[in-house]
């Protein structure tokens, strides 16, 4: 019989999977970014109403904590735009490979925010990251609009994270993403109506397999997948939920190769520079995951 703890750990690389597998979700959605978006923080929001309900969870907060939560939900909203959009610009393995340098990113905007110093190997890492990505740009020049998208997709996820952190100081984080997800959705709604031609007819006449999709992508890969690493990290440390995400990518691009295969082949370059951004990635979260262990016995 599985332990406890082993359980949460499969549990949790199920998460990861799910992660990985949005973006092939992101691929089979016929509709644009910004329409994708704002049905999907609109079926979040409303799952996640039903949870908070059913879970009698108070989400009453001060009017200044609402506008900080509404700040990042515009942020989500435009992460997960621009990440939709380097899909559709490019494909899941660019997307995702790009994707990856959140990690870098996470590694200048934190001492920003948190009024840390700089550790050294990060700087030597984000080198070595922008490296990899230059090693893809040369070799996949075509996609360029899908690199730039999932760069500005890779630094606007680091820099929700990283405010979401000092978020979960105040308030629970379930609450956290509820205002989030509204702020979202209104935020998205405001464009529309102003730039997108408004809520027309057509806009809600969707196909029935997007509207499958999206109901996944809103339940399973949202509501579901946040709701229930909350629940892990109660059993398994916040570490090693971080650094276990960071396969997100790997997990993301081998799904792509073998459903998509015709559109993800990429040159031997792109699997060059990917590796390298990956492996970097990793090698940074498991230097801090032992730096945090240090810390914690010290």
């Amino acid at each position: 019989m599985l332990s406890v703890k082993l359980k949460n750990h499969l549990h949790l690389h199920f998460l990861v999977f799910i992660a990985g597998f949005t973006a092939i979700l992101g691929e089979a959605i016929t509709i644009t970014a910004i329409p994708l978006v704002w049905f999907r923080m609109v079926m979040a929001s409303i799952l996640m109403f039903v949870y908070i309900k059913i879970a009698r969870v108070n989400i009453t907060i001060q009017p200044k904590s609402i506008i900080r939560l509404s700040i990042a939900g515009i942020i989500i909203a435009l992460h997960w735009i621009t990440f939709f959009g380097a899909i559709d610009a490019s494909n899941i393995s660019i997307t995702l490979a790009m994707f990856s340098c959140g990690a870098f990113f996470a590694s200048l905007i934190e001492p920003i925010i948190y009024k840390r110093r700089i550790i050294w190997y990060e700087i030597l890492f984000g080198i070595v990251v922008i490296i990899g990505v230059l090693i893809i740009t040369q070799s996949e020049i075509k996609y360029i609009t899908g690199i730039v998208l999932g760069i500005l997709s890779a630094f606007l996820s680091s820099l929700f994270a990283v405010l979401n952190g000092s978020f979960l100081k105040r308030h629970t984080p379930i609450v956290i993403s509820f205002y989030e997800f509204l702020s979202g959705v209104f935020f998205i709604s405001i464009y529309i109506l102003l730039f997108g031609g408004g809520f027309s007819k057509s806009f809600f006449n969707l196909s029935a397999s997007d509207f499958g999709y999206l109901f996944i992508l809103a339940s399973v890969c949202t509501a579901y997948a946040f709701i229930a690493a909350v629940h892990i990290m109660k059993v398994i440390s916040p570490y090693t939920v971080v650094l276990s995400y960071n396969l997100e990518p790997v997990y993301g691009i081998i799904l792509a190769v073998i459903l998509f295969p015709e559109k993800e082949q990429m040159s031997s370059y792109f699997y060059y520079g990917a590796i390298l951004i990956i492996t970097t990635v990793l090698l940074n979260a498991i230097l801090k995951n032992i730096r945090f262990i240090k810390r914690k016995r010290s």
